[in-house]
């Protein structure tokens, strides 16, 4: 039996989701700070849920990770630390017991404890709330109560990375009395006639009948947690308008240590100049997901300062792999043989980012620097394309949407690519038709990128590239092969660490060889802040953290 136990090693923790360095944000000693006051955040998109079983959105998980909080939590080398279970051991491969924390309430009023862990978990898991996260927990077979304070986990498969999956956004929790309510106001609003512990009790005796209510309740679940989105998070919600803003103010009751600020509010302000003359005008403290042309304005501004780091994303160029000529590896290895990383970074990306050479980033485990990814090299690109018997070329097409440094990125290629006699037309589209249509299988390339959400390599690869994920889940490269899939199949599974890097290792290289993707760069989040700003720290999902936040008298 193998075991791993980890105990808390503080009173107070006071670590948020994946943490970082937050040095770029340096106090001045010259200047007093105050508690209180309301911090204003300009970002370019408004969030799509306050649920966090209801989107897959970035602008979402920002806001949301200041109300919910996981039972573990991630520090800046993305190693696990404890959040509201304040230890786990590892029974056996596929069972885990977490012991909570006693002293959190939920922004309700609401206690936590185990039974909010099982009701959370179910919820996730539930084909009625057809949640977006629930891929992240599928392994997920049981979840049982102990006792009040003591939870259990099985899994239908021994599960490397679960404790990574359990710090995403998704496994936020939420007050098991709005989880009620929810499927509470879902069984009146579908008139029927039967109540929420009688539908649990359904859930876990009859799955052909649930799975019948269910899809009678699924279009009225959400709506209470959207209203009413309780957590035990530093934060609460105080006030939300639909495409303008969102006010969060500091919740007094929290376990740890409370925000020092009173209200935190989430501004939609949609064009870059505008968010950039918000910061200079002091109308907003800090800004996110702008233009990376707008670094040195800000850089040369002495009230505001640049907040930069690399995430853990991947930018690619992808190809269809199921459609002729690019279900040739030698074609698709002739074409990133003439995409030059380092000068699309240098000329469209603003020197920003960093060129990848496989689909991992340094930061994850199974990166392997030496590793060699396909250089820029036309002759060997022509030698491909005459070995594969398309010396001639041919015609094709690249969509991406109208984020402008895919657009340019998509032209850039469009003129590599007629060093190959390929002749390609460029088609933007907006954003949800773009991906509906880079889902179908119709498409020839496009331009995309990917959030590795949990730090875990299995995020940053089974998504994109196992073939049980072909379309909208994650592989719109259409890509299958079993050696990659029995690898990516082995290492979720591995529980030994220096193994799992190793299998990594293989699946990088099986990658590079076949190419069903450009690995383009590795980006940099920009944001900015102003002079007054101090203790602000976001961490490698672009997530900010306040609860240290002060602003200068």
């Amino acid at each position: 039996m193998k075991k791993t136990a980890v105990t808390i090693m503080m009173l107070c923790i006071l670590i948020l989701a994946g943490c970082t360095d937050d040095s770029n944000v340096e106090p001045d000693a010259g200047n007093e700070s105050q508690s209180g006051g309301d911090f204003i955040l300009s970002t370019s998109s408004d969030l799509v849920s306050l649920d966090p079983h209801g989107s897959n959105d970035l602008p979402s998980d920002k806001v949301r990770n200041t109300i919910y909080e996981g039972l573990v939590t991630q520090n800046e080398d993305l190693e696990i630390e404890p959040l509201l279970a304040t230890e786990w051991q590892q029974e056996d491969d596929v069972t885990w017991t977490f012991t909570l924390r006693e002293d959190v309430t939920f922004h309700d009023g609401s206690p936590f404890n185990a039974e909010v862990v099982k009701a959370n978990l179910d919820r996730v898991l539930d084909p009625g709330v057809a949640s977006p996260r629930m891929n992240l927990f599928e392994m997920i077979e049981s979840v049982e109560v102990v006792d009040e304070y003591e939870v259990e986990i099985v899994t239908s498969y021994p599960f490397a990375p679960l404790l990574h999956h359990l710090t995403h956004d998704g496994g936020g929790m939420i007050s098991k009395e709005v989880i009620d309510e929810d499927y509470s106001n879902a069984l009146e609003e579908a008139g029927v006639d039967m109540t929420v512990s009688e539908l649990y009790s359904l859930r876990q005796s009859d799955a052909e009948g649930y799975e019948e209510v269910s899809s009678d309740i699924s279009e009225y679940l959400h709506s209470v947690v959207e209203q009413n989105p309780a957590g035990t998070g530093y934060l609460q919600l105080e006030e939300r308008n639909p495409g303008e803003s969102t006010v969060l103010s500091r919740f007094d009751d929290y376990w740890g240590t409370p925000a020092n600020l009173d209200t935190v509010t989430f501004k939609v302000v949609t064009e870059t100049s505008s968010q950039v003359a918000e910061l200079e005008t002091g109308a907003s403290h800090m800004i996110s997901g702008f233009d990376a042309s707008n670094i040195e304005r800000i850089e040369n501004n002495p009230e505001t300062h640049m907040y930069t780091f690399h995430s853990i994303s991947m930018e690619y160029v992808g190809f269809n792999t199921s459609k002729a000529p690019l279900d040739d590896r030698r074609v698709r290895q002739a074409i990133t043989h003439v995409f030059d990383k380092e000068e699309v970074l240098e000329g469209i990306y603003n020197g920003t980012g960093r060129a990848l050479d496989g689909p991992l980033q340094p930061e994850v485990l199974g990166y392997d620097e030496s590793i060699e990814g396909l250089e820029y090299d036309v002759d060997r690109a022509k030698a491909l394309m005459a070995e594969a018997g398309y010396e001639d070329g041919f015609e094709i097409s690249i969509i991406t949407n109208d984020t402008p440094e895919r657009v340019d990125v998509a032209v850039y290629l469009q003129e590599a690519l007629q060093q190959l006699n390929i002749e390609a037309s460029v088609e933007q589209i907006e954003w949800g038709a773009y991906l509906e249509r880079a889902s179908t299988g119709e498409h020839d390339i496009f331009i995309l990128g990917w959030p590795n959400t949990t730090g875990d390599p299995d995020q940053g690869l089974w998504p994109l590239y196992h073939s049980s994920m072909i379309g909208s889940q994650g592989n719109r490269f259409f890509f299958e092969n079993d050696e990659l899939d029995t690898l990516l199949e082995a290492g979720r599974q591995e529980t030994d660490t220096e193994e799992r890097g190793r299998i990594y290792q293989e699946v990088q290289q099986l990658l590079i060889e076949e190419a069903p993707s450009i690995f383009m760069r590795q980006a940099e989040s920009t944001n900015a802040y102003r002079d007054e700003v101090e203790g602000l720290s976001i961490d490698r999902y672009n997530k900010p953290d306040f609860r240290n936040v002060t602003l200068e008298n």
